[in-house]
């Protein structure tokens, strides 16, 4: 893709410039406001060589564009020395966070322009170089000799090592930018390239001069004896990540005024293709009306005593409910499932454990936890321990016992209240993008980003479009999460209707736990049919073989926390051993 610049093109003359620079940055301001007000997020990545001017592109958008509704996020470069410090360790962890946290976080909302001055790639790029297989050659300033070996990856891209790491950032990139896309994100990628010589001769100007040497590293000027080599990466990269969704533009640095003209000009067309496939704000109020109506009748009926006749209409309608939503569901996943994935029908309700046994088991269970976590911490292994189950099954006591073994520095419980307003303004896994232990902590979820393909899907929260293609980006995350080295442990927490009916009895009745038991949970016993089928949906499409579903069975709460505790303990005995 960059051969197919042409530098050798004349410039403008600043009086062909400058009136297609005013009119496409008049423009470009108002479309910035049609998409503020609709809702239409714009994400914008500058990639490309050092000293080629991505950040005076930036400069010149921002100067005209309203800042109350932009955003810039500046990568840094890699930290080598820290890199270098987690190579080697479980899985590839290069970090104390997976790679595209960094830009998740960093995100905008739905309404907003955030720009990112170097982003994904480039840090793809630094890892590729620096963190897997050796630093690429450093060559000293003065005499021009190599002081480090060149990467094997840049001298062998077609190993299959290297190929396959590739491939891993590649499919990182093209998951984050489709969620983008498929949550109302406009994505624009641009390349800004230049030549060897014309790199050559911007960054040794900035390091000549004492006001702006700052800006430029000796690494940074020496890399341009490795031009050659990223040359052929950055290659790689945009042929393999020229999505359809997010197609990449490639300009001429070495031309500033093509450049704007070029920049301004894609800003313009994206948003107006934009904004044109929005409703217009008529439907988008009676979508509003309607889904408020509907919240209004649920309320209605989870109020007050009901006939038998108005049970039979209830059920009636919830087994109804479940079938519809069944039959828009994925037929299948595109990731690796397990074959035995579970099935609610098939949990066996009568495991038990002894009071007495369960006494002994787990004392010994959280004491290998507690001895276990301090050896995980030091290796720098991220453990992640998420809970969902039925209302009154127990997560909330599980969870207690797990954490009473850990070091309370050590650990954060995260619970999945109702979204907040800005949550709201952002993809749906974006709030558990920013909620993430670090490398060698724990993390412990109170339910978690399934909430899309269950209260989200049955409560009519999500559309079918949406739960439906939450599957896949669900698992896509969880791909991430795995990838980084985290130890990703999913428990469904079950319990029989019958015992969840003893429970919702016994707090009604105890004056301490009451404030456990609402309206709200009488109702979701109503909804027991699209409930369990919304669950045995969630088993079946994310149930993978890099993060299944592990149930515990948890009529006796006992049981369910011994068992528990031993899954975890497996799990970080077995990673322990791999290192």
């Amino acid at each position: 893709m960059l051969e197919s610049v042409d530098f050798t093109r004349p410039s403008l003359t600043k009086e062909e410039y400058k009136p297609q620079r005013d009119a496409l940055m008049s423009e470009l301001v108002v479309l910035q406001q049609q998409a503020h007000k609709r809702g239409v997020g714009l994400v914008v990545l500058f990639e490309g060589w050092n000293g080629a001017g991505k950040g005076g592109r930036i400069s010149d958008l921002m100067y005209n564009l309203d800042a109350r509704a932009t955003s810039v996020h500046v990568t840094e470069d890699l930290d080598v020395g820290a890199a270098r410090e987690f190579v080697g360790t479980a899985y590839g962890v290069t970090g104390f966070y997976p790679l595209m946290q960094e830009f998740w976080q960093a995100l905008g909302p739905r309404g907003a322009i955030t720009f990112y001055d170097q982003g994904w790639y480039t840090a793809a790029m630094q890892h590729l170089l620096y963190g897997a297989y050796g630093e690429i050659a450093l060559e000293d300033v003065k005499t021009g000799k190599a002081k480090k070996k060149v990467s094997a990856l840049a001298e062998q891209p077609a190993d299959e090592r290297h190929t396959d790491l590739l491939h891993c950032h590649l499919t990182s990139a093209a998951s984050f930018e489709q969620q983008l896309v498929d949550d109302g994100y406009t994505v624009v990628k641009f390349f800004v390239h230049v030549s060897q010589k014309a790199q050559k001769k911007r960054l040794e100007r900035l390091y000549d001069d004492p006001a702006t040497r700052w800006r430029v590293s000796k690494k940074k000027l020496t890399s341009v004896r490795n031009y050659p080599q990223a040359y052929r990466l950055y290659d790689y990269l945009l042929e393999g990540s020229n999505f359809s969704c997010a197609p990449w533009h490639v300009v001429n640095g070495e031309d500033k005024r093509a450049a704007n003209l070029a920049i301004a000009q894609t800003l313009v067309e994206a948003l107006r293709k934009a904004l044109a496939a929005q409703p217009d704000d008529d439907a988008v109020a009676a979508a509003a009306k309607a889904q408020a109506n509907s919240a209004s009748l649920l309320e209605e009926a989870a109020q007050g005593d009901r006939t038998p006749e108005q049970e039979e209409a209830v059920r009636t309608s919830a087994q109804a409910e479940a079938a519809a939503a069944r039959a828009r569901a994925p037929r299948a996943s595109k990731f690796p499932i397990v074959e035995d994935f579970p099935r609610i029908d098939r949990v066996d309700h009568a495991l038990s454990l002894g009071l007495l046994d369960y006494k002994s088991e787990l004392r010994i269970q959280q004491d290998r936890l507690n001895r276990l976590e301090m050896e995980m911490y030091q290796k720098r292994i991220p453990l992640m321990i998420m809970y969902e189950g039925w209302d009154a099954a127990g997560k909330g006591g599980n969870i207690k016992r797990v954490a009473q073994a850990l070091d309370a520095r050590a650990y954060t419980v995260f619970p999945s209240p109702a979204p907040t307003r800005p949550e709201l303004m952002h993809p749906h896994l974006w709030r558990y993008w920013t909620r993430l232990p670090k490398a060698g902590h724990v993390g412990i979820y109170d339910r978690s980003w399934y909430g899309r393909v269950l209260v989200e899907r049955v409560e009519g929260f999500a559309t079918p479009s949406e739960w439906g293609r939450a599957y896949d980006e669900i698992n896509e995350f969880e791909r991430e999460l795995v990838r980084w080295g985290a130890i990703l442990l999913k428990f469904w927490v079950d319990v029989s209707q019958d015992e969840q009916l003893n429970r919702f009895r016994d707090r009604e009745q105890d004056p301490a736990k009451q404030w456990k038991i609402t309206d709200e949970d009488w109702r979701n016993r109503d909804k027991y049919p699209p409930y369990k089928a919304a669950i045995d949906d969630m088993f079946r499409l994310t149930s993978t073989s890099f993060a299944p579903w592990i149930v515990l069975e948890s009529d006796d709460k006992h049981y369910a926390r011994v068992k528990a505790l031993k899954i975890i303990n497996d799990a970080l005995e077995a990673r322990l051993r791999e290192n």
